[in-house]
């Protein structure tokens, strides 16, 4: 394995890493953007400490469009069993998500633009976002929504947040394994390059968005550090 190289798997253009890459690199972690888009090939998971998979337009069922979207979910499932650090957001949760074996529909109507995920009771107690972790102290997370999918929870998977409209919004699996259907990663550089693309009536209000990103730095830095092999405390 090359120590500390975490792969962070890019679909589209403007849906970049964000937060993601300034949280790996002040763990001391190396991020190297795979653009799927741009034809890169997947890396192998032996040559990784992590792995990041980001959202995308497409779906998961889109396969015949996008032929590497089968060979993401292989590399997904077998990040999970060989126990690195995995994270997926919005596509990238619903890709982990298929990958474990759940079913992933669409959801009743598109859910986005500012808004706030509720964790569960587990969620609470989470390495990323319980407070005994040096995560959130509230329960309701702020975020951005941009999404019209949902899935079921894989087997054995534990249930971090939900909203109303989307009661699958976050799950784990193990300990170092993470899908995220909202976005923490959103700051304002990366804000600038989804505004073209976002519906009308979502845009994202500056203040709003840097609760979103002061929120994302903290948790995903808790996620660089489980990568990095800090230590946490015992999961509850």
């Amino acid at each position: 394995m090359t120590a500390g190289r975490v792969a962070v798997v890019q679909h589209v253009a403007h849906e970049g890493p964000g937060v993601i890459a300034d949280a790996l690199a002040g763990a001391g972690l190396e991020p190297v953007v795979v653009r799927l888009d741009e034809g890169a090939p997947l890396p192998e998971v032996g040559d990784l400490a992590g792995l990041v998979v980001l959202g995308g337009p497409m779906g998961v069922h889109d396969d015949g469009a996008y032929p590497w979207l089968a060979a993401e979910r292989v590399l997904l499932a077998d990040a999970v069993s060989a126990g690195i650090g995995v994270l997926g957001i919005c596509l990238g949760a619903q890709q982990l998500a298929a990958a474990l074996g759940a079913g992933v529909t669409a959801g009743r109507a598109p859910e986005v633009g500012l808004g706030s995920v509720v964790l569960t009771a587990a969620g609470r107690r989470d390495p990323l976002f319980g407070p005994e972790y040096g995560g959130l102290a509230l329960p309701d997370v702020p975020c951005v929504h941009w999404h019209a999918d949902t899935f079921e929870l894989p087997d054995g998977a534990v249930h971090l947040a939900a909203t109303r409209a989307y009661p699958h919004q976050a799950f784990r699996v193990g300990a170092r394994a993470y899908g995220l259907q909202f976005h923490l990663e959103v700051d304002a550089g990366l804000a600038a390059a989804w505004s073209p693309h976002l519906p009308a009536g979502a845009a994202l209000d500056p203040l709003r968005l840097a609760e979103v990103t002061a929120t994302g730095r903290r948790v995903l830095g808790r996620f660089a550090g489980l990568v990095a092999g800090e230590p946490v405390g015992a999961h509850r």
